[in-house]
């Protein structure tokens, strides 16, 4: 298969970004992981292309005793694994707006402590209320913090003005089935109107993912063939050459259905599935996502043949021996969560009646990657069948999220040379190649919308509850009758089983892409 480079003639560039207004960033689990990877060079990049506000702070709260000045050097360590020629004076210009509380979560004189030092920095910073309280803490935290919070005086606004000025984030999971995401909600609820509440799932923060939407709304050649007349099915993938690294405690409480399924992959289903919004504003992007989930054919809890579970074993991951995840750090040893999970499904409605989708996600699996591949209709006739080409190959839409983000169109053509020569050519549309720059970090764009107020990438309540209502009956047959899980290797493309699923219909996996 030969590849045919992409270029641009002409740009017709429309680029609209606003800058934040003065926010004050309060973080919950300060001290941890994800501030230090993502949130830290995210805030940073927003500062260095003038996307935040010269008015802004962020104070940060964890268990760990730090002082401002600790938190300060960390965090300028942090950013310079990602930024290292940025310039001493320019970090700290940034990390001076940078404080840090220690206490315990569910101390209230921590929460004594916190209000005051809110309003001193509201004072230095000048900011008028504008909070973005962020959860990056263990979902079973959310509800005491919350709740603290509420005792504290610093949620449950009681002036209505005041209400669009304080949000909250707060990250995935968003409970662990219908019943715990209710719950969850309820508790949020009782201090944060729907719209304060921003739920975080990095995965819309992507460009490519984002993508999407441009792709199929903004371009008249694509949406009047995406439909069930003209395609034969869909198969969007989330492989990871990773295992459970450190979160091994977690995950084996979890499993690849609910760490990744019920969110990422649900979630770029309604993107690539969805009907045409009416306008390119937050409700009616979500309305249509939620409408989407609501038209998945509901699974019945005996269903054998649209799930397949797996969990990888020792095998080699680029050349190197790696450990089976039964022994793996906190992994219980006798342990049945899946580390894959394969699934077909139907979308009931009059785009896509009858046509299926094909879902895998899952560890240790021979490279990474993410993309939906749509997959068109044969010809219905060959008349090159005197050439020995009785069936031609369909025509392949890859929308590309990671590692290589862009969109890939197979299709069909003479090449150079003898009268019968056809072959597969590939269009291949590079983000990196074409802009010349790497795609943005996911949160970037999510913390940047968040203290605009929008909320176009945030998942709402009523989606979570209709993705979680059609996978709760799977869940809990599964943990009340038990279901095959079947073993791959560690570094495998795929294995029988989950072959089976797609090829008991005539078709197959697409290959994993490599980086």
């Amino acid at each position: 298969m030969r590849q045919v480079g992409l270029s641009i003639s002409r740009q017709e560039i429309i680029c609209a970004e606003t800058a934040a207004g003065p926010n004050g960033l309060v973080v919950f689990g300060a001290s941890g992981d994800l501030v230090r990877r993502k949130l830290l060079i995210s805030l940073f990049r927003l500062f260095q292309h003038d996307l935040l506000s010269e008015h802004f702070y962020l104070l940060g709260i964890a268990r760990t005793k730090l002082s401002d000045e600790q938190f300060r050097r960390d965090a300028q360590q942090a950013i310079r694994q990602k930024s290292p020629d940025v310039s001493p004076e320019y970090l700290e210009e940034f990390t001076d707006r940078l404080y840090y509380i220690s206490g315990d979560y569910g101390d209230m004189s921590l929460y004594a402590a916190i209000a005051p030092k809110i309003a001193e920095l509201n004072l230095k910073h000048h900011i008028d209320g504008s909070l973005v309280f962020y959860l990056s803490v263990p979902p079973f935290l959310y509800g005491t913090i919350i709740e603290q919070l509420g005792m504290a005086g610093l949620s449950c606004p009681m002036k209505p003005d005041l209400k669009s000025n304080i949000k909250l984030v707060v990250e995935k999971p968003f409970g662990k089935d219908l019943q715990s995401s209710m719950d969850l909600s309820e508790k949020i609820h009782r201090c944060f109107d729907e719209s304060q509440v921003y739920r975080i799932d990095h995965y819309l923060g992507k460009e490519t993912v984002q993508n999407i939407l441009m792709f199929r709304f903004a371009n008249a050649i694509f949406e009047p063939i995406w439909n069930r007349n003209y395609i034969d099915h869909v198969q969007i993938t989330i492989a990871e050459s990773v295992g459970v690294e450190h979160r091994g405690s977690y995950y084996d409480k979890s499993g690849a259905l609910r760490d990744m399924f019920q969110n990422h992959m649900l979630q770029m289903l309604t993107l690539a599935a969805m009907e045409p919004p009416i306008s390119f504003e937050a409700d009616s992007i979500r309305d249509e996502k939620v409408k989407l989930l609501r038209s998945i054919r509901p699974f019945r809890p005996d269903e054998k043949t649209s799930f397949v579970r797996g969990q990888y074993t020792e095998g080699l991951i680029n050349g190197k021996k790696v450990p089976g995840y039964l022994a793996e750090p906190t992994v219980g040893p006798d342990s049945k969560t899946e580390t894959f999970v394969a699934a077909k499904l139907f979308i009931d409605n009059w785009r896509w009646k009858d046509v299926p989708f094909y879902l895998r996600t899952g560890k240790r699996m021979a490279a990474k990657d993410t993309e939906i591949a749509i997959t068109f209709k044969s010809v219905p006739h060959s008349m090159f069948s005197s050439m020995g080409l009785d069936i031609m190959p369909p025509n392949v839409l890859i929308l590309q999220i990671q590692p290589q983000e862009g969109i890939l169109l197979n299709f069909q053509a003479k090449r150079p040379g003898s009268k019968s020569c056809i072959s597969t050519l590939t269009m291949n549309f590079s983000y990196e190649e074409l802009f010349g720059t790497e795609a943005p970090e996911a949160y970037e764009r999510l913390l940047l919308d968040c203290m605009l107020g929008d909320q176009t990438l945030f998942t709402r309540q009523d989606a979570i509850e209709a993705a979680w209502r059609l996978l709760t009956p799977i869940m809990e047959s599964w943990e009340k009758n038990g279901s095959v899980l079947y073993q791959y290797p560690a570094g495998a493309e795929s294995f029988p089983a989950a072959n089976e699923l797609i090829e008991s219909d005539g078709r197959k996996w697409y290959k994993l892409l490599r980086s």
